[in-house]
């Protein structure tokens, strides 16, 4: 009975307990299917879901007048979305997706990306050249896994295998190798899509969009292009925008880690710099103002996410709207600006060069009030358009077109430092406006070592005063006034007018050479008392830039105020509602200078323009000085000497305005009045008039 009793009761447990479990999944199959429906049978459909960014729209770089000279263009990009394509052990089914888009793209001659340092010539498979770095990487031992001496032919069987590349010809798999090499190297994955194409026509985006299905992971991305509304147009100022580079990359992921380490953000304010930051993939401001004000042309991303449905059926989310970048407005007037560069063209074009030196030069054209840049021309030039295609020939053309010479190129200054000269002996009371000093064509004053006059003018054997030895070009006249104030404070005054230093553009300049004992002392060499009269007509060690000329003569014309140059006029927010930022004069250094000297400097400077047959006629003033120095250079081993021409002004003299510079190398600055005079034709003729290395050589004159 006890054992029937127990036996009874254990039956009766268990009875129990499995109702009771059938009621805990009678009652969790109540809530799946009737409470919980509606988010269970989305979970069902939704089969997959990944976040993503949205891309910003960059700044846009406009002229003073609000032309657009840089902008965006729509366009089609097929990129790789690591979400949806087959992964890497579904080798077979990416390489049949690939191929396919090889052969889609190859018909309609669409440029993608696809590189290997290994190529077939001659039937043999060989490395390419420069690829060291590329072969390196596909050697190492988490890739092919190849020793360092490996033939290409031994890497070219070993993607085959690794990859499980079969039923191709060799050109197709070195094609679709190179995009996996390619996505790869770029770190490939969820958070970092490849981009396969761009500027893709949109009857090619509708084939690939047909077969979605089978182009799994393949999207399309409507992208925008850097546009330019003339490419030639100051190039060197606007400069270019491209692939982010692995050393550009390290940099500014490591300055975005930087940010985030501040304790006092909130969590807002990271999100905002994770949104900004750079992948491997992005496009970055590479020289120019597109480099200089990255930050403000740069946007910050959007985020997105999408989900894809059973039935494959894909919906995307917006969840953060992308803030586009700021718009940059510059100094320059694309008009002027052209014009500026054909007269400089014209004039060194029809200058063939001598001795196998090409002639080569720039203009800089200045408000003298403010110091904004109106126009800067650099010649050779060239395309911004087709400037990525060419960057090879550019880059091995012996004539440098990719070369800024109006900012980075250094000269011996030659006569144009006379009137700073001037300045300073009138100022420190070594002359006065009318003191005379006679030319013999020959100072003697150190008897071991004379320095000639070359009789600019005809003027030697006359005594002349400061005006007449500006307008003559005297050497005689300014190396006695030189000798007189010794070089420290004829480098006083040199400074002063913003010669040897930075103009404080917004872009990388040179900083150029005061000529000096420091200096010279710097290169184990020693200073002599020769050195101060020939440094006083803009020999010895002086090296200056043609827009360090520009806010020198600026200087001059405005009587003394230093400013900062700059190219940008203004920066205005995506939708140009608000001004975000906008220059204003900005005084770098201003000094008392007496009206009467300035005036006596500038008289000078208006006997030399008079001379200037082609200043004749004008309906204004202009105060110029001219200067030629001898220069050399190593051409094909050999030294090579020339000379270098230039002109420094300003205009209207009893009133300026702007100040013209021209440097040109290789001429002498006879007939530069006709360039410099076609300048302030376009200028005050256009309705833009503002309202307010080479080694030491021979100064000639």
């Amino acid at each position: 009975m006890r054992n029937t009793y127990s036996f009874k009761m254990r039956t009766t447990a268990f009875i129990i307990a499995v109702l009771l479990i059938v009621s805990l999944f009678i009652a969790d199959l109540f809530r799946i299917q009737i409470i919980n429906r509606d988010e269970y049978k989305s979970q069902a459909i939704s089969l997959s879901s990944a976040s993503s960014e949205i891309d910003a729209l960059r700044g846009e770089i406009l002229d003073s007048n609000g032309q657009a000279l840089v902008y965006n263009e729509r366009s089609n990009s097929i990129y790789i979305d690591a979400s949806y394509f087959p992964s890497s052990s579904k080798k077979k089914e990416r390489n049949e997706i690939l191929l396919s888009l090889v052969k889609l793209l190859d018909s309609r001659a669409i440029e993608y990306k696809s590189s290997l340092p290994i190529e077939l010539s001659n039937g043999e498979f060989v490395f390419k050249e420069d690829s060291a770095k590329d072969k390196k990487y596909l050697m190492q031992k988490d890739y092919l896994n190849l020793n360092f001496y490996a033939t290409a032919q031994n890497c070219y069987d070993a993607l085959c295998e690794f990859y499980e590349f079969e039923n191709m010809t060799t050109d197709e798999i070195l094609k679709v190798g190179g995009i996996l090499f390619e996505m790869r190297k770029g770190d490939f994955s969820k958070t970092n899509p490849f981009t396969l194409a761009e500027n893709v026509p949109d009857e090619t985006v509708s084939l690939i969009k047909e077969q979605s299905r089978f182009y799994q992971g393949i999207e399309i991305r409507v992208d925008t292009k850097r546009a330019f509304y003339d490419g030639t147009i100051a190039p060197h100022i606007i400069g270019y925008y491209d692939y982010i580079s692995a050393d550009e990359y390290a940099k500014v992921t490591e300055e975005y880690k930087q940010k985030l380490e501040d304790e006092s953000l909130s969590e807002e304010e990271k999100e905002e710099i994770k949104l900004k930051a750079y992948g491997m993939t992005d496009k970055i401001g590479k020289f120019g103002i597109e480099n200089a004000f990255e930050d403000e042309l740069r946007g910050t991303s959007g985020k997105m996410t999408t989900t894809v449905n059973s039935d494959g059926t894909k919906t995307t989310t917006v969840t953060k709207n992308p803030k586009n970048g700021n718009n940059v407005i510059l100094t320059i007037d694309a008009d002027f600006q052209k014009k500026v560069q054909d007269i400089l063209a014209a004039r060194i074009d029809s200058t063939k060069g001598t001795k196998n030196v090409a002639a080569a030069g720039s203009i800089v054209v200045m408000d003298v009030n403010d110091f904004s840049v109106l126009a800067c021309a650099s010649y050779p030039s060239y395309d911004l358009t087709t400037y990525k295609e060419n960057i090879v020939a550019l880059n091995n053309d012996q004539t440098a077109p990719l070369w800024n010479r109006a900012l980075r190129s250094t000269y011996e200054p030659g006569s144009t430092v006379k009137p700073a000269v001037a300045l300073a002996g009138l100022e420190e009371g070594i002359i006065t406006a009318d003191q005379q000093i006679k030319c013999t064509g020959l100072y003697t004053f150190f008897s071991d070592m004379p320095f000639r006059c070359y009789n600019v003018g005809g003027h030697a054997g006359s005594s002349i005063n400061v005006k007449q030895a500006i307008r003559f070009s005297c050497n005689i006249f300014f190396y006695e006034v030189g000798r007189q104030l010794g070089i420290s404070k004829m480098n006083d005054y040199f400074k002063m007018l913003g010669l040897g230093s930075k103009t404080g553009v917004e872009l990388n300049e040179a900083s150029g050479i005061v000529a000096g004992p420091e200096e010279r002392e710097a290169q184990g060499l020693v200073w002599y008392p020769g050195d101060t009269v020939q440094a006083a007509i803009g020999q010895a060690d002086n090296l200056f830039t043609p827009i360090q000329l520009a806010a020198y003569v600026s200087t001059l014309a405005n009587g003394g105020t230093k400013y900062k140059a700059h190219f940008v006029k203004s920066i205005k927010s995506a939708d140009y509602s608000e001004t975000l930022y906008e220059a204003k004069p900005e005084i770098l250094t201003q000094y008392d200078f007496s009206k009467t000297s300035l005036n006596t400097v500038r008289d000078g400077m208006v006997m030399m323009a008079n001379s200037q047959a082609a200043f004749k006629g004008l309906p204004y003033q202009i105060a110029s000085k001219t200067g030629t120095a001898e220069a050399k250079r190593k051409v094909n081993g050999a030294t090579v000497e020339f000379t270098n021409g230039f002109m420094i002004s300003y205009a209207p003299a009893e009133n300026p305005q702007i100040a013209v510079v021209i440097a040109i190398e290789n001429v002498t600055s006879g007939g530069l009045g006709n360039y410099v005079k076609d300048v302030y034709e376009a200028y005050f003729n256009s309705g833009s008039v503002v309202t307010n290395s080479q080694q030491s050589g021979t100064v000639l004159n």
